[in-house]
């Protein structure tokens, strides 16, 4: 372990303040890297993730109309189911009066049976509707979310870049150095 430990640290090598080098010393390089690419990346594609959105949420409005629309359909069908069970209630009453002398507690409980049956189905349709539009409002709030938080981490991201200097990188350098002479002292 000592050996792969002395290679790394033998790879890395530190120009003075002010002189040109390579750092070739990966754990150190890599957030510097990482900061230029995330605020080139901020910068430059600010106008895209903003359109993502619009187009995302222009979307996900068009899966709401048309989950609305489709449960629009669906009550007009049952409404229409409605009237031919209002239709058969009135056959069924006229039959009832025909029959009433021997067995009118049946057919009174068949028209009960189905009254309930087609108000549980416009319920259960009404239900369904509303827990569409509930989920699918949710999940747009959560995605407008989780898009906002990205946009502020990279605005965050992009402030901290534009505050970095000279003197902050080297003391981070140098923070980073510190903390992995101390790895070393640890491992060793």
């Amino acid at each position: 372990m000592k050996n792969v430990t002395d290679s790394f640290v033998s790879l890395g090598h530190w120009p003075f303040a002010g002189s040109f080098g390579f750092n070739t010393d990966i754990l150190a390089t890599n957030p510097i890297n990482l900061s230029v690419v995330l605020g080139v990346l901020i910068f430059f594609g600010k106008g895209v993730c903003a359109g993502c959105l619009f187009d995302l949420l222009d979307n996900r409005k068009q899966r709401i109309l048309n989950t609305i629309r489709n449960s629009e359909e669906l009550r007009g069908r049952a409404i229409e189911q409605l009237e031919k069970a209002r239709a058969r209630l009135r056959k069924v009453e006229m039959e009832a009066e025909q029959f009433r002398v021997n067995g009118y507690s049946e057919i009174e409980r068949e028209k009960w049976n189905l009254i309930n049956s087609i108000y549980k189905t416009l319920e259960e349709l009404e239900n369904y509707k509303n827990e569409t539009i509930h989920f699918e409002q949710q999940r747009t709030i959560n995605q407008v979310r989780q898009r906002v938080f990205q946009q502020a981490l990279q605005g965050a991201l992009g402030t901290l870049n534009s505050c970095l200097n000279n003197e902050l990188h080297l003391r981070t350098i140098s923070a980073n150095i510190g903390m992995l002479g101390a790895m070393k002292e640890i491992t060793d």
